[in-house]
């Protein structure tokens, strides 16, 4: 019966903790903006270096 009291407890807490993270994460903006990083891999960053390439001979 004790195990069960130790169990809840224990679940109790992780949940406060993940409660708190939550919170934090609300209060920082981490949730601001969730478009933007679905399609910055559509983006090209730096234009192709043309200069880089060679001509077969």
């Amino acid at each position: 019966m004790s195990a069960i009291f130790l169990l809840i407890g224990i679940s109790l807490l992780v949940a406060v903790g993940f409660l708190v993270a939550f919170l934090w994460a609300v209060k920082t903006n981490q949730y601001e903006d969730d478009y933007t990083p679905s399609v910055r891999i559509l983006f090209n960053d730096t234009p192709p270096n043309n200069n880089e390439t060679t001509k077969p001979e």
